[in-house]
């Protein structure tokens, strides 16, 4: 696909979050060229004059120089929640790596979410920030599947970026997501992972939009078997399929001797610790109904 690139002229890279995780969201860029067929950032689309399809154009922000950075003392900013703040583009125009040399020194943290082995460029800068912590989202070992679904780097690029972090001593994340129902080996990724992060996010795949009919279809076409299954969860709104993995998994994370919660990263182990799983299935429609079967 063809990726369009333009220069954007904004006020701030920095907007204060409604996030729980962090205090202020930053974008360097609009748009992404991964292309995720899943991606829930597509909603963009309607707020930045682009018709062209999701992962078909990235606007590269410039912005003025932060004036005072020391602001940001205590505060936490998540770069890249609406995009991936190392995505090809990043390589020559440096957004991302200009806005931590901004901030270098101010006494924020920072979290950084990411499909790139990109990021390994600037290990040295991001170690300069305390308590920085750095995401990786791997929903798959299949890199056909993966294939399918981004254009992002390989699944084995990602875990190696992971390793080379958590071997730095950055605290690392890997951000099982989104979880597709049937496809996705959690015991098996868990498995892969649990040496090089600290941390272990699951989330379910969640249809809404326009890409909807495009999972679907490519589950009709890919996954024939499986098309009862994403009927009864997507179209008929059953959740047991999310309360049964949530069982297996803390049965699972027991054997394994990792520590396994709902909705909460605030626990902090110590670094060399095993990581904690955080299951994030479930929203508050579900909860309730969850817990009437226990």
């Amino acid at each position: 696909m063809e990726i369009t690139v333009k220069d954007v002229e904004v006020k701030s890279v920095l907007t204060k979050s409604n996030l729980p995780v962090a205090d202020y969201s930053v974008n360097p860029y609009i748009g992404c060229s991964h292309g995720c067929k899943y991606c829930y950032a597509s909603f963009m689309k309607r707020f930045t004059k682009h018709s062209e399809p999701w992962g078909s154009f990235v606007d590269v922000k410039y912005w003025p120089c932060i004036k005072n950075p020391n602001k940001y003392n205590g505060k936490e900013l998540f770069i890249g929640s609406v995009c991936d703040p190392y995505q090809p583009v990043e390589e020559t125009r440096k957004r991302t790596r200009s806005l931590l040399e901004e901030i270098k020194g101010s006494g924020c943290t920072v979290s950084i979410a990411t499909k790139s082995d990109l990021v390994l460029r600037d290990i040295d800068l991001i170690r300069t920030f305390q308590n920085a912590r750095v995401s990786w989202s791997i929903n798959t070992l299949d890199e056909e599947f993966k294939n399918d679904m981004d254009c992002a780097a390989s699944i084995e690029r990602r875990i190696s970026a992971m390793e080379a972090f958590h071997n730095a001593g950055v605290r690392t994340t890997c951000f099982i997501s989104p979880v597709f129902p049937g496809i996705t080996d959690l015991k098996a990724i868990i498995n892969r992972v649990k040496a090089h992060c600290n941390l272990i996010w699951l989330e379910n795949l969640n249809l809404r939009g326009g890409y909807k009919a495009e999972i679907l279809n490519y589950i009709s076409r890919k996954y024939p078997k499986l098309v009862p299954l994403y009927d009864a969860i997507y179209r008929r709104k059953d959740k047991s399929y999310w309360s049964e993995l949530d069982s297996q998994m803390k049965e699972f994370c027991q054997k394994e001797g990792l520590l396994y919660v709902r909705n909460d990263d605030s626990i902090k182990r110590p670094f060399n610790e095993p990581p904690v799983v955080v299951n994030y299935f479930f929203h508050e429609e579900i909860i309730p109904s969850a817990n009437k079967r226990r």
